[in-house]
């Protein structure tokens, strides 16, 4: 892919205003200052497509960046800030949660970010484990690996697997430095074996027909059910 050709294509706030996919997409999901637009940034190569919040937990949207009109990059709202109401609380997690659940997607991956530094949270793991629980593949990248020696990263990759979920069997872990460029490579593989994959098996795409009319849904008909993200705590 030409990491050069991205683009910022548009944000939504409200689950039923994103159209059906018609690219594969990795979607990136995380706490809020855990690094997520640092490592968009990087990993496309760019300064500043994808913004830093001047205030954790500002973002309230899913950002869609188009990487070579081949891959949907989605960037999920940050999770985890304390300052942020409980109705916007409940709304993300309503955003987030109907993201993942929808059927029209074609979501291929989840990058789950957690801070190299310390244990994953609650609400990372309340994540991981809804990304298990609905078989959604994933991935976890540590960030900011730049920031431990080499002695304290050594301890905190020896202890991460067993503090995720199911011990972290076969979860694959990718330390990351928006700093260094460390991890970019791995995940662009993925990303590429992605979209390679895609492309052998157009069949497990979905959409709609063009020539048939778009579903409507209606907003306030939509009921907001929060089942496993546990944002309002």
């Amino acid at each position: 892919m030409n990491y050069h050709n991205v683009s910022f294509e548009a944000a939504y706030g409200l689950k039923q205003q994103i159209p059906v996919s018609r690219l594969p997409e990795v979607a990136f999901s995380g706490r809020s200052n855990v690094g997520k637009s640092s490592l968009i940034n990087r990993l496309l190569g760019r300064k500043a497509l994808a913004r830093v919040s001047s205030e954790p937990g500002k973002t309230a949207t899913i950002n869609f960046y188009n990487l070579d009109n081949q891959l949907h990059i989605v960037d999920l709202p940050g999770y985890g800030y304390a300052k942020v109401g409980l109705s916007d609380k409940q709304r993300w997690a309503g955003l987030i949660e109907g993201y993942l659940k929808d059927e029209r997607r074609n979501l291929g991956l989840v990058v789950q970010l957690v801070d190299i530094r310390r244990p994953p949270s609650d609400q990372d793991m309340q994540m991981i484990s809804f990304l298990q629980q609905m078989e959604i593949p994933y991935v976890i990248v540590l960030t900011k690996a730049d920031k431990l020696n080499q002695r304290e990263r050594r301890e905190r990759l020896a202890s991460i697997a067993a503090e995720l979920p199911d011990g972290g069997e076969e979860t694959v872990i990718i330390p990351f430095s928006a700093l260094s460029g460390e991890g970019v490579d791995e995940l662009r593989e993925i990303m590429e074996q992605l979209v390679q994959f895609a492309a052998d098996h157009p069949e497990m795409l979905t959409g709609q027909d063009p020539e048939d009319p778009p579903e409507e849904e209606n907003p306030e008909s939509e009921e907001v059910k929060v089942e496993y993200i546990g944002f309002d705590e």
